[in-house]
């Protein structure tokens, strides 16, 4: 097959799907890789490393022409609609709930869509998706270290311990993946963090992974008011489903919070768990409500493009060779897993929550494949 690895065009995004050595790997097992000009420059590897891989070096129109898989990190955007063509497999984060026009524009052109996002696996976890969880849930923290400075807008608080101060209290709503990565660094900074987790067995998860002053609670609406009154920080981690139209954390609460404190939605759903949070860029990321200061950059790993994408491209990688060498629909055959992260399949749709969401008739993926049969 014909692997193509494009340059994101993303507002402030960095990474590259693939780095050197997987396309290598590619190489090697006799496909060819097709690679942008400068695709993997924002992360660190530039087009001489792909040449030395085995790559070609390929401008954009051609690329997206020539190639079976398009091989990207973000969603579609409108311009390179028309850049797609018929039976092409894109694998992406396509985020196809938030994005109905990318969504019907697949749909409509025949393309296979696959979700990094949406794949699990035996444990009910997403592998794809965990790796960028944890550098988020780092890097929400990170940033609100960076936000408490009086310098850029904070209440000049250092979020950490300080011999004869009182300790900064950090708040973690969720104990999935980013809500461990950002618990691990406010921990090892000395601070008292509060994780609060609906379940038993994500909290014990947690606990096992975790220092001792990581205080893990039930997430109820007592225990939530509680950590709200005295947190310097508010950390969301839990992605909120896009059919609710309730809230975790409403507007009203934000008058129970100290005043210069802040709210890191590192999950960035619109009005979702926190009713006030709206996705921002690294360009502009914070905005006040209520007299909270609000950080909502919606692609956090793009901050730390070379790990991300070293990351991302070992997650990501098993599965596109796996396509690669036996084709997509062996490979969703033999694997229910990558199955589940089938989005969109010759013109049907085959993601229930995004089917449900917008309104379009859902095909299993299974009936979707077998049809083409």
């Amino acid at each position: 097959m014909i692997i193509g690895i494009p340059k994101e065009i993303k507002k402030n995004e960095c990474r590259v799907a693939a780095i050197p050595s997987a396309a290598a790997l590619f190489v090697k097992n006799g496909h060819t890789v097709l690679v942008e000009p400068s695709a993997g420059l924002g992360s660190g590897y530039p087009d001489e490393a792909y040449v030395r891989a085995g790559a070609q070096i390929t401008p954009r129109e051609a690329l997206y022409e020539g190639c079976d898989i398009l091989y990207k990190v973000k969603e579609i955007e409108a311009s390179e609609y028309d850049l797609l063509h018929e039976n092409q497999i894109v694998l992406s984060y396509l985020h196809s709930n938030a994005h109905r026009e990318m969504t019907e524009e697949l749909l409509k052109r025949g393309i296979t869509g696959l979700c990094y996002e949406d794949v699990d696996d035996e444990r009910g976890e997403f592998p794809m998706l965990a790796p960028m969880s944890i550098l988020a849930g780092k890097g929400g923290f990170l940033a609100a270290l960076h936000f408490s400075q009086s310098v850029h807008g904070g209440r000049g608080l250092l979020l950490s311990r300080v011999a004869g101060l009182a300790t900064p209290e950090i708040t973690i709503i969720g104990c999935g993946w980013s809500g461990i990565g950002a618990a691990e660094l406010a921990a090892a900074f000395g601070n008292k963090v509060t994780m609060l987790e609906i379940s038993k067995k994500a909290m014990e998860n947690a606990q096992a992974k975790l220092p001792v002053n990581v205080e893990l609670l039930y997430s109820n609406r007592e225990n939530l008011e509680t950590c709200l009154k005295r947190t310097d920080v508010l950390i969301n981690c839990i992605l909120w489903p896009k059919t609710r139209k309730d809230h975790l954390v409403f507007r009203e609460d934000l008058k129970l919070m100290k005043s210069g404190a802040m709210i890191i939605d590192v999950a960035c759903d619109d009005a979702g768990a926190i009713e006030t949070c709206r996705s921002t860029s690294h360009d502009a990321p914070i905005y006040f409500e209520e007299g909270i200061l609000h950080y909502a950059v919606d692609n956090i790993p793009s901050g730390f493009a070379e790990t991300a994408s070293q990351m991302l491209s070992a997650a990501t990688l098993p599965y596109a060779l796996e396509i690669a060498n036996h084709g997509i629909v062996e490979a969703l055959k033999k694997d229910p897993h990558l199955r589940r992260g089938l989005t969109t399949y010759k013109g049907m749709l085959t993601l229930k929550e995004t089917a449900d969401k917008h309104g379009i008739p859902y095909v299993d993926p299974l009936v979707a494949i077998s049809r083409e049969q």
